[in-house]
């Protein structure tokens, strides 16, 4: 249960690192939450519009690039998920921050910040981004890892992807998801969060 109770790292929240080589700087919330009366952890994804331009139709954490009025990359990410999903800021607890990810095609280096949110808050989403969003359990997550073939742009690729249902999670939100499972295992946690 203690796996989210580390402090914020304050170098790498409140000070921008320089991206390696033309990488840009992006933040995303993970924002977590008990539900049931079993309190079982959940994690918030979102499932962007299908029309947009990039990652149509992928699921993904709230988040996007730092804007230059961003006091740090935490910001960022409390920004981001207020804009895409209506989730204030005043309603998110930080619990600290997961290592960096990178994409490859689109050059991100992307910095997740993990945050406590209470159950049962009212999504409104950003019409111009976000087709739903998804709350689904860690356990479910958990046992959806899968390894599958995708393909992109003529491209088939074998890759670690996360199924739940119809929700095919994969890419640069993926592998935040297995920092994020292996985060809890370190704490010793199974699956279970501090969030209260």
């Amino acid at each position: 249960m203690s796996a989210f109770t580390w402090p914020p790292e304050l170098s790498a929240a409140g000070i921008e690192q320089p991206a390696p080589g033309d990488q840009v700087a992006a933040a995303v919330l993970v924002p977590l939450f008990l539900q049931g009366p079993e309190e079982e952890p959940h994690v918030v994804l979102t499932r962007r519009r299908a029309d947009l331009r990039r990652h149509a139709g992928e699921i993904s954490f709230p988040g996007g690039r730092r804007d230059a009025a961003d006091a740090d990359l935490a910001e960022t990410a409390l920004r981001e998920a207020e804009e895409e999903i209506g989730l204030e800021r005043v309603h998110v607890r930080l619990l600290g921050e997961l290592p960096p990810t990178s994409t490859f095609a689109t050059k991100y280096v992307i910095h997740p910040f993990v945050g406590a949110v209470p159950a049962g808050i009212a999504w409104r989403l950003s019409p111009r981004e976000v087709d739903a969003v998804l709350e689904l359990s860690l356990s479910a997550l958990s046992a959806g890892r899968t390894r599958t073939q995708i393909e992109r742009r003529g491209i088939t690729f074998e890759t670690d992807a996360f199924v739940v249902d119809d929700h095919l999670i994969w890419g640069a939100t993926a592998r935040i998801l297995e920092n994020l499972f292996e985060r809890l295992r370190a704490g010793g946690s199974d699956d279970r969060l501090a969030l209260a």
